[in-house]
């Protein structure tokens, strides 16, 4: 075991007056020193070490009243850190976080690149030391790896359609039976439990006990999802976790976790974080909720507590309805009960009257009626008078001028400006010299008689 060369507190005798360590003959150990001589020479001697610049990822933010601690991380190591408030207020003024100030858990997984040294806080007899190291000055050195692993995983799980499949599942208004999965001693059990019992849902938990923060989570997480799907009485499971940083929530982003997430059967209701956290489970879950009160009441979907109160005051005026419509029958019947005789004349009254006004009322209609068709029949009567009498005018003007027209094409017309008409013996028009010489005989017809005539010769 190597010591740190410390110098020998005053009043201690050094290596070569040592005695034994507890009992242990030959120990080359120098000392012994009071701790607190020790503790402060080890921070002189840390203090002593130069200056340096280191570069990782900021994760596990806190900001106290006075100063401001997080860790600084890579994928080989760690080391926390400690920064004065003034001075964290100062690298935010002037840029040296491009984030938003009001919400530590926006610096998680920022690739920074900061100045400082060693520092060492010894404790006292009431309070635990501690080593940091002491920043002066902080930068943006660009995305932290963490980050960026994480989107590309988002992007590969998207381009897999992993993201959309719990969310296409039917999810229950009221279910009877609902998983948890969450740490068995963590207030998010209390939150849901407390949120149930304020819906007044009076179900079927089954808890899957898991840790929620370490390198073993994300596969016991995983375990206890498979085994609540597997079960058919559960109809919706919720995963629920306090907030927390990045580092603490890095489980929730395992590509195990949430592939598996994505191909169960049951929709999730991931509730991981405060509002301004998001994880993987987030973008694969069914439902991301904000707060495990908000996850109780997304699985829990209906007020059972008001639901059962509006059930109730239904079922009441139900129930004063019949009680009237009963009461008003019995008070019916009891009235007709009582003066059978009178209520037949009145019905009988009744009757009469409904008889007289259906009558009247077919007597309106039939006089009604009546009249409509004698006016119908007048204007029929004055139509066909009006078209006779354009018949009789009309008809004689029709008349001759069809005689016009038909003695304009009379032959006997045309015989009398001196034209005659060659017939043969049967009295058939002759129309060329072919037939006349073949009739031999002709008949020559003018306007005022008729002459026989003879071919004498034929011609040329």
């Amino acid at each position: 075991m190597s010591t740190l060369p410390v110098p020998a507190p005053a009043g201690v005798p050094g290596p070569a007056g040592n005695p034994s360590l507890g009992g242990i003959p030959g120990s080359e150990l120098a000392g012994p020193f009071p701790v607190g001589e020790y503790a402060a020479a080890l921070r002189t001697k840390l203090r002593a070490f130069a200056h340096v610049q280191l570069v990782g990822e900021l994760v596990n933010l806190r900001i106290a009243r006075a100063r401001v601690y997080f860790e600084l991380r890579d994928a080989h190591g760690a080391i926390p850190c400690a920064v004065w408030r003034a001075d964290w207020e100062a690298i935010l003024a002037r840029g040296g976080l491009q984030a938003q100030k009001e919400t530590p858990s926006s610096f998680e997984g920022v690739q920074v690149v900061l100045a400082g040294g060693c520092d060492y806080y010894p404790g006292s007899q009431s309070a635990s030391p501690s080593f940091s190291f002491q920043v002066s000055d902080l930068r943006v050195a660009g995305e932290g790896d963490l980050l960026a692993r994480i989107d590309r995983l988002r992007k590969k799980l998207h381009a897999e359609g992993l993201l959309e499949r719990q969310r296409s599942l039917r999810r229950p208004v009221l279910p009877r039976c609902i998983g948890i999965v969450s740490s068995e001693s963590g207030k998010a059990r209390d939150d849901v439990l407390a949120a149930l019992g304020r819906r007044g849902w009076a179900g079927r938990l089954v808890w899957g006990f898991a840790p929620v923060q370490d390198r073993r989570a994300a596969p016991a997480i995983a375990r206890a999802l498979q085994d609540l799907a597997a079960l058919a009485e559960v109809e919706v499971v919720i995963v629920a976790r306090g907030g927390g940083s990045l580092a603490d929530l890095l489980c929730f982003c395992d590509e195990t976790l949430c592939r598996t997430v994505a191909l169960l059967g049951v929709p999730v209701i991931a509730s991981v974080g405060h509002h301004t956290d998001r994880t993987l489970l987030d973008d694969v879950a069914a439902v991301s909720a904000s707060t495990p009160t908000h996850a109780a009441e997304e699985a829990v979907r209906v007020d059972c507590e008001d639901a059962r109160a509006a059930l109730l005051r239904s079922a009441g005026r139900v129930r004063e309805h019949g009680r009237r419509a009963v009461l008003d029958r019995a008070r019916s019947l009891a009235s007709l009960a009582r003066a059978p005789g009178a209520h037949l004349t009145g019905q009988r009254a009744r009757l009469h009257q409904h008889l007289r006004e259906t009558r009247a009322g077919a007597r309106r209609r039939l006089r009604g009626e009546r009249e409509l068709t004698e006016r119908r029949l007048l204007v029929l009567a004055r139509k066909s008078a009006a078209g006779l009498a354009e018949c009789r005018e009309r008809g004689p003007r029709e008349l001759r001028r069809l005689e016009l027209a038909l003695a304009a094409h009379d032959p006997q017309r045309t015989l009398e400006r001196g034209y005659l008409l060659a017939q043969d013996a049967h009295g058939e028009p002759v129309a060329s010299t072919v037939e006349a010489a073949k009739a031999g005989a002709l008949r020559l017809r003018f306007a005022d008689g008729v002459l026989p005539a003879q071919i004498q010769e034929s011609p040329a």
